[in-house]
């Protein structure tokens, strides 16, 4: 009777075993991101749909043009402590005779050097100061979990605040960001923000991190039913990040936000799917614009349509400061 009960335990801690261990495997893959440094030097591995969607794919000149650019220019260090205590990182470009202020939120395990390589100088060019922010646990900002919004809205929040202590001239606040940039912008207009924060512009935010995921699995892996993984990501999520993945959604947001937004998103976008940006355009309750590109993947409005995505940002500008 003994062994039976051993052997049966034993049956169970390994269906068990089985049973997380792909919920592991999933929140190892897109949340942890520890070895991040590493794996960049590593590209054994990737996705086609993320070659496809970087700028890099048809317009590596004007990417690495931008890039270099950013590169060349005389940035500060700025430091923050996040809402957790993570050391976070950003860097500042004054502009002359400025005008505005504009925040860079960037993607998904992205740089704002590379996320906003293009559009970075025209800004400035047009009396913007920039603020180059590091996610967390990306560039030089501390942490191990990439948390989809569900944390970096309150960073987003902090910088903010960041930003207008410094702001003796009360100029005009912009939040813009970009992929996961975006949806963190777009949670934190929900919670108070510096009065001088006259807009948002989200360019190919997602709507949550559940449906992102949801999204990723069937499109990428062809998973369509994966209720069950979902399940234990967000176990993991709980116990080890500090999060839960409801707390990655836009939706609370987007219905108590009063400050104008401009949308932007690529019609072809494969990562993030347009449909993210035409509902967090409907359930908006600010004053709005959404301007959809034809033919650009995901963040290549600016290179697909150069002109009129300036036009479009220009315009934005001119109506709220």
């Amino acid at each position: 009777m003994r062994n039976k009960v051993i052997k049966i335990l034993g049956v169970a801690v390994t269906a068990v075993s089985i049973f997380m261990a792909a919920g592991w495997s999933f929140f190892n893959m897109i949340v942890r991101c520890k070895e991040q440094k590493k794996l960049m030097k590593r590209k054994w591995f990737q996705l086609s749909h993320t070659t496809i969607n970087h700028p890099r794919h048809k317009f590596e000149k004007e990417y690495e043009e931008g890039k270099a650019w950013c590169m060349r220019q005389d940035m500060q260090d700025c430091y923050m402590k996040s809402k957790d205590g993570l050391l976070l990182h950003a860097y500042y470009l004054p502009a002359e005779n400025a005008e505005r202020f504009v925040l860079l939120s960037h993607g998904y395990k992205g740089s704002g050097f590379g996320d906003f390589a293009y559009t970075s100088r025209f800004l400035h060019e047009n009396r913007c100061n920039l603020l180059f922010i590091d996610q967390r646990c990306c560039g030089a900002s501390k942490g191990e979990y990439i948390t989809f919004g569900a944390m970096e809205q309150y960073d987003v929040q902090r910088w903010a605040y960041y930003i207008a202590r410094r702001n003796k001239k009360k100029l005009p606040i912009y939040l813009y960001g970009e992929s996961m940039g975006a949806a963190s912008v777009l949670m934190a207009s929900g919670h108070r923000l510096p009065q001088e924060v006259r807009g948002l512009i989200a360019d190919c935010g997602f709507r949550s991190m559940k449906g992102q995921v949801k999204d990723m699995a069937a499109n990428w892996f062809h998973l369509h039913w994966i209720g069950l993984l979902l399940l234990r990501l967000d176990l993991f999520c709980t116990v080890l990040a500090g999060f839960r993945m409801r707390d990655a959604d836009t939706a609370e947001a987007m219905g108590s936000n009063r400050r104008p937004v401009l949308f932007f998103h690529g019609e072809k976008d494969t990562y993030v799917d347009q449909k993210n940006s035409r509902y967090n355009y409907s359930i908006c309750q600010a004053p709005k614009e959404l301007v959809v590109i034809p033919e650009a993947r995901h963040l290549c409005s600016a290179y697909v349509q150069p002109e009129l995505y300036r036009e479009k940002l220009l315009q934005f500008f001119a109506k709220y400061d």
